[in-house]
């Protein structure tokens, strides 16, 4: 299990996923903790989430970039953190803002 935090506070115990389908999959379906982190992927649009889910990218720092609309991934992306729908807004995550993992 790992800890997400932002500027010390704990937003949430994450699943470091494999891949962008089991972050999709795990969050979605409720078997997961409701947040993944897939690390070292090169991100995809966020074509099939379709607001089931919150997407956001991340550079390899854990800055988040931008969370997607429409088109592609920000250049920079090395990460994608994907929560169930409506987390982000609890969290008032907003890009720039810096993310640290403990595990």
């Amino acid at each position: 299990m790992a800890w997400l935090l932002r500027r010390g506070e704990v937003l949430a115990s994450v699943d470091v996923a494999r891949s962008r389908r089991d972050a999709l999959r795990s969050v979605s379906s409720g078997a997961g903790r409701g947040v993944a982190l897939v690390r070292g992927a090169r991100p995809v649009p966020a074509l099939g989430s379709r607001g089931r889910v919150d997407l956001a990218y991340l550079d390899p720092e854990l800055v988040v970039l931008s969370r997607p609309r429409a088109g592609l991934p920000p250049r920079r992306a090395a990460h994608v953190l994907v929560a169930a729908r409506g987390s982000f807004e609890r969290w008032g995550l907003r890009p720039g803002d810096a993310l640290e993992l403990k595990e």
